[in-house]
């Protein structure tokens, strides 16, 4: 059976995409399996909603997280939805072994939507840099990953999806394009403050923060991610 890894940052349409994924019977999706392992072991970085909760429910060793999935993985497919950020190394050797995807998606955009909740995020907590560090280090490696790009999927989600698969090497399912509003059993535990959009969706939409203005706090911040955003997006695949 195959992993396949979703590294993203927040804001970004991976919920959504989660979702998707989600909608097929021969995969296993995984919400952010590496968050309470990353906010136990991060040094630096901003407090989070329901931390709590999420040490409560979720494992916190790094090596007991990778056995679960991996364990998983010999059932069916697994998809992982995951923040870039979340891996602390910045040479993971344990996903060498899986089907890498790096979701990106515009900084501008990003900060604007992450922002609401997050006040000040750092260049840390919005995972583009950790995500090409990850592309160096993978593609150095010998497995380049899919470097996705939220905009591209928005332009026609079909087309997107059927591109993924095909580069993933599964077959295109028509239900990966509709959902049911509300959550999913597999939903963690901070959804409720972060999946509003996609809670009352039942399809891939653009997101509303996509036309807003950037608060004027965070510019030092999106200048730094535009350096690695520029990086990545010579790789995106396309929605021709």
């Amino acid at each position: 059976m195959k992993i396949f890894n979703l590294i993203a940052g927040p804001r970004n349409l991976s919920t959504a995409l989660m979702y998707s994924f989600a909608q097929r019977k021969n995969i296993k999706v995984l919400d952010e399996p590496f968050y309470a392992y990353y906010l136990h072991n991060k040094d630096k970085r901003v407090k989070h909603p329901s931390e709590n909760e999420i040490f409560k429910s979720m494992e916190i060793s790094e090596e007991k997280i990778i056995a679960q999935i991996e364990k998983q993985a010999l059932k069916k497919d697994v998809f992982i939805k995951g923040m870039a950020h979340h891996y602390l190394s910045n040479k993971p050797q344990f996903i060498l072994n899986w089907e890498n995807i790096i979701l990106i998606r515009h900084p501008q955009k990003l900060l604007t939507s992450f922002s609401k909740v997050i006040e000040n995020p750092t260049i840390d907590d919005i995972g583009i840099k950790k995500a090409s560090q990850l592309f160096t280090f993978l593609s150095q490696s010998g497995n380049v990953p899919l470097i996705i790009d939220s905009d591209e999927l928005i332009k026609s989600p079909k087309v997107y999806l059927q591109k993924i698969c095909e580069k993933l090497k599964i077959p295109f399912s028509e239900k990966m394009l509709k959902w049911k509003k509300g959550g999913i059993p597999e939903d963690g535990v901070w959804a409720k403050h972060w999946y509003k959009n996609v809670h009352n969706s039942q399809e891939f939409s653009v997101q509303k923060s996509t036309k807003q203005k950037i608060p004027e706090r965070l510019l030092p911040v999106l200048d730094e991610a535009l350096d690695y955003y520029n990086i990545l997006k010579n790789y995106i695949l396309k929605n021709d």
